[in-house]
């Protein structure tokens, strides 16, 4: 079969590979519609963010490997054994981080704590490929009323349903959200399902503020024309919001706001505050931590996502709860459009991109 792996950073090609096959408790699905996620996309290039030494150390000593491909819709097209919560024909998608099975945690049946266990498309092949085999553990069932391009969405969504779980919201809370990406966008609609009052978002893209409007935020600041942490405190009655969700910083060469958006949140946060930080920065930072003990400030960070968030994304995009359509933005067609989507996905901001670009893998090579 093709599959697209990585001989280096910067050096992806499509080669013939094995087929797989498919072993006790996995399926073998085919790809329906892949999106690069925007840590794939930075990895991709050599960028340092989230799993680059495991990255960097796996493309030293196995390269070509496939890699990435976490964020997928796929139908499943052989079903090993011992799976019977899958049959062929089933769309699926998934959750990227999975249980080890041996330690403490996965004996206690604590295992959504686990963290020692592989990723989809970082240990694991995922799906920029014509077949792909995946761990029915991952998997969960996607509803007949999402379709294939909202359903590459939920594994990103699951993360978002996390974060603002992890904030622990309480009715009538003022949110702000920096960012309105594709995780910022999601953390906006969560939050005011999850009771959020005036919920604030900021963007630098005009387009990403429209569509943050359209979501249902009550204000949609324009970084780049607007004194935000001003207006911020203006729109709070001078005190600051209760819960920020940090979702622009990272990488400045690739678009994001290096780490001044967590200034701003710790200025836009009222004392007391919550910040919660959704970013991968790729690089240590320096905080003042007596500032955060002064103002008695909670710097938080989202829980893991798990099977039980994978679910509830399904039930909330098939209800029409949370809506993801209107972020998806460049959708390709094909194999060959793989290296595509990630150039889009790693400049968002030139392509007037939200969401990550979007692959429809089933069209013509």
């Amino acid at each position: 079969m093709k599959a697209w792996r990585f001989h280096a950073f910067n050096d992806m090609r499509l080669d013939d590979v094995p087929d797989p096959i498919c072993f006790p408790g996995h399926v073998l699905v085919e790809p329906l519609c892949v999106q690069p996620s925007i840590t794939e996309a930075l990895l991709a290039r050599g960028i340092p963010t989230l799993a680059f030494e495991r990255v960097k150390r796996r493309l030293e000593t196995e390269a070509p490997i496939q890699l990435f491909g976490h964020e997928f819709c796929a139908r499943i097209v052989e079903v090993g054994e011992g799976v019977t919560q899958f049959q062929v024909g089933d769309r699926v998608a998934a959750r990227a981080k999975l249980p080890c099975g041996q330690c403490s945690l996965c004996r206690s049946e604590r295992s959504d704590l686990c963290r020692k266990g592989p990723v989809i498309g970082f240990d694991l092949p995922g799906c920029f490929s014509e077949v792909a085999i995946l761990p029915a553990i991952a998997l969960v069932k996607v509803d007949d009323r999402i379709s294939d391009s909202e359903a590459a969405c939920l594994q990103s969504l699951s993360d978002s349903v996390a974060a603002v779980e992890t904030a622990q919201l309480q009715i009538g809370n003022s949110v702000v959200i920096l960012g309105q990406g594709s995780m910022g966008l999601e953390c906006l609609q969560v939050a005011r399902l999850s009771g959020a009052g005036l919920v604030i978002t900021v963007d630098v893209r005009e387009e990403a503020c429209q569509v943050s409007r359209e979501l249902g935020a009550d204000h949609a600041l324009n970084a780049r024309s607007t004194d935000i942490v001003a207006e911020i405190r203006d729109l709070t009655g001078g005190i600051g919001a209760d819960v920020v969700f940090e979702c622009a910083g990272g990488s400045p060469k690739q678009g994001l706001a290096g780490s001044q958006t967590l200034s701003q949140a710790v200025d836009a946060v009222r004392s007391g505050g919550k910040i919660l930080g959704v970013s991968w920065f790729g690089a240590p930072l320096q905080l003042d931590i007596d500032l955060f003990r002064e103002r008695s400030l909670r710097y938080l960070f989202p829980d893991i996502s798990t099977q039980a968030h994978l679910q509830h994304t399904v039930r909330l995009v098939a209800s029409g709860r949370v809506r993801l359509q209107p972020t998806i933005t460049h959708v390709l067609h094909g194999m060959k459009s793989v290296p595509k989507a990630f150039e889009i996905t790693a400049n968002k901001g030139e392509y007037k991109a939200i969401n990550p670009a979007q692959v429809m893998m089933q069209s013509s090579l």
